[in-house]
């Protein structure tokens, strides 16, 4: 999603609260699982799996669940957890592009879900590849905004780190770097005793659609009704709708 679009903000003002929470719960459960099954249920030995339960943490997803999620991926329950990610490609209205990233343990089942959800919900599913080329592999950390900091000061943090820019995003500093640079990042951070979330590999787009009131409204209920799916990890789009457009909105 575009940083300066205020998609997120809507998505929290539409849908109820508690089943965006558990939503987010379970992205990160899901996370827990796969790094533990690919590296073993010991933190101190598994940085991936280190750093999965550090971000459930950080997102107050409950101690019991983050220990059930670990023995689970690692076998020791006797269940068996696998799961594949699959991305797939769809056009939404006025000639977006959303790029649909799943994590599933069935891959026919997400491939139907996320079909039903797009072509219900006014999209087309697109070929493969026709959607992807729009899209970059990024890394991104958003640095919570306080009292005297300003873009320039996140900026000097995290240059040396190999951050590309730092965006003044409303809420928030966005910092974009290369995808292979964000353990570095986090740690300038964590340095500079700045406070960040959200600080993960993404598909950022390369160029964006302005959208009107109208593709607007049916582009948040076609991205809306995707990310609902259990399968849905992440909706990337080079959507953009602008304040105006977004206050249109807001009065109906």
């Amino acid at each position: 999603m575009s940083g300066h679009s205020k998609w997120a903000t809507t998505k929290h003002k539409k849908a109820a609260i508690d089943a965006k929470r558990a939503k987010a719960f379970a992205k990160y459960i899901k996370a827990i699982e796969v790094a533990a099954r690919m590296g073993g249920a010991d933190t101190s030995g598994n940085p991936a799996l280190d750093l999965a339960v550090s971000k459930a943490k950080k997102n107050s997803v409950p101690n019991d669940n983050i220990d059930r999620a670990i023995k689970r991926g690692a076998g020791l329950t006797g269940e068996s957890i696998e799961y594949t990610e699959i991305m797939y490609e769809a056009r939404g209205p006025q000639g977006t592009a959303l790029y649909i990233e799943c994590l599933t343990d069935n891959r026919n089942r997400a491939a139907a879900e996320v079909r039903t959800a797009v072509t219900r919900n006014g999209g087309t599913m697109a070929d493969a590849g026709s959607v992807a080329f729009m899209f970059e592999r990024k890394g991104v950390a958003e640095v919570t905004k306080t009292d005297g900091l300003t873009e320039d000061d996140v900026l000097m943090a995290v240059l040396d780190a190999g951050a590309d820019e730092v965006i003044d995003d409303g809420d928030v500093f966005t910092v974009i770097s290369e995808a292979t640079d964000l353990p570095e990042i986090r740690k300038a951070l964590a340095e500079a005793d700045l406070d960040y979330n959200n600080d993960d590999p993404v598909f950022r787009p390369t160029m964006n659609v302005e959208l009107d009131a109208e593709g607007a409204r049916k582009f948040l209920k076609l991205a809306d009704a995707i990310e609902e799916l259990d399968d849905v990890q992440n909706v990337y789009s080079n959507a953009d709708i602008n304040e105006s457009v977004m206050a249109e909105l807001e009065e109906d």
